[in-house]
C-alpha cells in the first residue's frame, strides 16, 4: 500500500471534522480507539510471555491520554503497565482515566524512581507529545527524551516519536529512533524519517468519504484488528 504522509495542518483538520457534528465522534471515543490500536501494536510487537513489563510515559496533552488508555487495555492483555505522568492533566476526562487505571492498580512512578523503573522495564510506551507539539521539551520532560535517547530498551512511540519535528522529524536535540511507530489516522511527514522495526497504521474509524477528501488510504485491516503493518 502507497502511504500518503499527512502533514500538521491536515491531521488537525482531519480531527477536528471526525470531531465536528457531520464526522460525529467525541474526542473520547477517539482516544479510545487510538489508545486500543497502540495497546494492540505493543502486543503485536512484544509477547507478554518475555516483554510484560512496559513503561508508559505519559504527556500532558491527547498523545498522554492515548497512552492512559493503552495502559488499561494492556493491563487487560495481561501485561503489567507502570505509569509515569509527572504533568498530570486537570481535565475531567484524563481524570477519569486516571480512576480506571488506578482501578486496575496500575503502579505510578515518580521522578525519583524513573531511571530504575526504565531499568527494570521491558518495552517503553513513548506517549508524550503528538504530532501538534513544536519548539524545544522543556522539563520535566527533557530528562525523559534524553534517557530515549541512551537506552537499549525497545520504545513505542505514539503517532510520532515525542520531540521530533513533525515534518522534519529528528531534530539537532531529539534523535532517537523507536523500534515501533504507532501512526494514528495516517502517518505524518516525518514517519518517512523513521527507521524503526515495525511500523503500524491504527485509524480503524476514519470514514472512506474523510480519507478520499484528504487524499490518503485507509489500509485492509485484517479480521477484528485496529492497527495493520504497513
Amino acid at each position: 500500500m502507497a502511504l500518503r504522509f499527512l502533514s500538521q495542518k491536515v491531521a488537525q483538520a482531519i480531527d477536528e471534522e471526525l470531531m465536528s457534528t457531520h464526522g460525529g465522534f467525541s474526542i473520547d471515543q477517539l482516544m479510545e480507539l487510538a489508545g486500543l490500536s497502540v495497546a494492540q501494536a505493543v502486543q503485536k510487537s512484544y509477547d507478554v510471555s518475555t516483554h510484560p513489563r512496559v513503561l508508559v510515559c505519559v504527556g500532558p496533552g491527547n498523545n498522554g491520554g492515548d497512552g492512559l488508555v493503552a495502559a488499561r487495555h494492556l493491563t487487560h492483555f495481561g501485561y503489567m503497565p507502570s505509569l509515569y505522568y509527572p504533568k498530570q492533566s486537570s481535565n475531567e476526562l484524563y481524570k477519569r482515566l486516571m480512576v480506571q487505571c488506578a482501578n486496575l492498580n496500575t503502579p505510578m512512578v515518580n521522578d525519583e524512581q524513573f531511571d530504575e523503573q526504565l531499568a527494570h522495564s521491558d518495552v517503553v510506551l513513548d506517549a508524550i507529545f503528538g504530532f501538534s507539539f513544536h519548539g524545544e521539551v522543556r522539563e520535566p520532560f527533557k530528562k525523559v527524551i534524553a534517557a530515549f535517547e541512551k537506552t537499549s530498551k525497545p520504545i513505542v512511540s505514539v503517532d510520532i516519536p515525542s520531540g521530533w519535528d513533525v515534518v522534519s522529524g529528528p531534530t539537532e536535540h531529539v534523535s532517537f529512533q523507536p523500534k515501533v511507530l504507532v501512526s494514528l489516522t495516517a502517518p505524518k511527514q516525518c514517519a518517512a524519517l523513521f527507521k524503526g522495526e515495525r511500523h503500524f497504521v491504527g485509524g480503524r474509524f476514519v470514514p472512506p468519504s474523510l480519507a478520499a477528501k484528504y487524499d490518503f488510504a485507509v489500509p485492509d485491516y485484517p479480521q477484528g484488528d485496529q492497527v495493520v503493518e504497513v
